[in-house]
């Protein structure tokens, strides 16, 4: 008995390793855009395709690679996924112009099936009594690893390389690539079936279309000719994609699952909690490191920001990880007891929390460094809360694509609150100067919390009341009668 005890903690902490490389280099480029656009002699659209580059194959490939998990095995693809993100690090940190750096990033984007991979392996793996613990450790580590990757690139930034930003990511994923290979079990519960090509190129050309003109509109223009193909097409591929999935005997997302009362007031949670989320997790690394003056006519306008570095404006960050790390498993324990939804409504209410303080109070840093750790506290529970209730709903042979989709979900939220917070920063700006005002930021915080507050009216739905289930108990056996 000791010895099954010890093995699992053993696959907890190589899928802990595993998911903290992955979240590290999400984030860890953002300080390093500048380098990028100065080392190689680009402009700014290109340097951020380093990081659209990397979002885009990371929506199309989390839920394809955890449906693969579910057939050939969740190990299996784990090895396959972090050896294709070692690749792509050592690569990214060869690369010799924009375009191979772009291209590298694409194949690091493989890496994003980390996650829904290592939840279908505890649920398969782990005891019923440890799997919301275990699933709550992971979830955290997202958050988690996402702070600390942009203290981390502020300091490599600052004072070294920016290749090294590749290199010191390169070792935990390719550490955990072997960890995986060589202790983590091969899960016996499989789905064997075909794949689902019609299904994977719908799925693909649908995600690819609406991410691009999210992330591309501030750039090209929202009611531009290009940005509106892109919206139209990507309606289109979804309802085709609905389709296809009704129709093939062996589609790769069960629309069934999707439409499931838990599965799809999750997935409806998820993608306001990325919006609210995203948001504010973006927008103050910005504020912080605002000069507390502009030069010329807008010195006597602009008075926010603290003028912090790269690297201080990434340890604004800290508090929210630090306590990020606990609120998951807690959340795990929360669930076992009161039921998963309960977890992630009060996560997002200490969102809303945190973001609408920020709205409210930001004149001195300990004001901004207080809404931190309540920030922290709700991402985590909400995380935590998400992927468990997905697990506990579906299938054991559709744990990879099922959390795989609310990643995705997740993801599409995370841009548009990205996307919401950088137009208000442009429509709010001092004088005739293209320098964003405060109110922007008041209004894009205030924007976050009211989507917090929303994501935590859907969350109380996402399971029906005591008495609406007991009643439902009651009249099916009536009708099996």
């Amino acid at each position: 008995m000791t010895a099954e005890r010890q093995h699992y903690n053993v696959t907890l902490a190589i899928l802990t390793v595993a998911g903290t490389a992955y979240s590290l280099l999400q984030t860890m480029v953002v300080p390093a855009l500048p380098a990028f656009r100065q080392d190689l002699h680009t402009t700014n659209a290109w340097a951020t395709w380093v990081l659209t580059a990397f979002l885009l194959v990371s929506a199309v490939a989390t839920p394809v690679l955890g449906k693969l998990g579910d057939q050939y095995g969740k190990e299996r693809l784990l090895v396959v996924s972090l050896a294709l993100f070692f690749v792509g690090c050592v690569g990214a940190a060869a690369s010799w112009n924009i375009w191979t750096l772009i291209a590298f990033r694409a194949v690091q984007g493989l890496g994003g099936a980390v996650f829904p991979l290592s939840f279908a392996i505890i649920r398969d793996e782990f005891p019923r009594e440890k799997i919301g613990v275990a699933i709550g450790l992971i979830s955290a580590v997202f958050g988690v690893g996402g702070g600390f990757g942009i203290v981390l690139a502020g300091l490599i930034v600052d004072y070294l390389s920016w290749r090294w930003l590749f290199v010191v990511g390169a070792i935990p994923v390719g550490s955990s690539a072997l960890l995986v290979a060589r202790f983590v079990p091969e899960s016996p519960i499989k789905s064997p079936s075909r794949i689902d090509v019609p299904g994977v190129l719908t799925l693909s050309a649908a995600l690819i279309s609406l991410l691009l003109a999210l992330t591309e509109a501030p750039t090209w223009g929202w009611t531009s000719g290009r940005i509106v193909a892109l919206f139209v097409a990507a309606a289109v591929l979804i309802v085709l994609w609905i389709l296809v999935e009704l129709r093939v005997r062996e589609p790769l997302v069960d629309m069934r699952m999707m439409a499931a009362r838990q599965v799809l007031f999750t997935n409806i949670t998820a993608i306001v909690a990325g919006f609210a989320m995203f948001g504010a997790f973006v927008l103050i690394p910005n504020f912080v490191e605002t000069p507390r003056a502009y030069g010329g006519a807008a010195a006597h306008v602009l008075k926010y920001g603290f003028n912090a570095s790269a690297t201080k404006g990434g340890l604004y960050l800290l508090p929210s990880s630090l306590t990020l790390l606990f609120a998951g498993p807690l959340a795990g324990l929360l669930g076992r007891r009161l039921g998963s939804k309960w977890p992630l409504a009060l996560g997002m209410i200490f969102v809303a929390a945190a973001a609408g303080s920020l709205a409210l109070w930001h004149a001195r840093p300990w004001q901004v460094l207080a809404a931190m750790p309540v920030l922290g506290v709700g991402v985590g529970f909400a995380f935590a809360a998400m992927a468990t209730l997905i697990t506990e709903a579906v299938r054991p042979g559709e744990t990879g694509v099922a959390t795989g989709m609310n990643t995705v979900m997740r993801t599409v939220g995370g841009v548009i609150g990205g996307q919401m917070g950088a137009a208000l920063l442009t429509a709010y700006t001092v004088g005739h100067t293209a320098f964003p005002s405060v109110t922007g930021y008041d209004a894009a915080f205030a924007a976050s919390a009211v989507g917090a507050l929303v994501g935590a009216g859907v969350a109380v739905f996402v399971t029906p009341p005591p008495r609406l289930r007991r009643a439902r108990i009651a009249v099916e056996p009536q009708i099996a009668e």
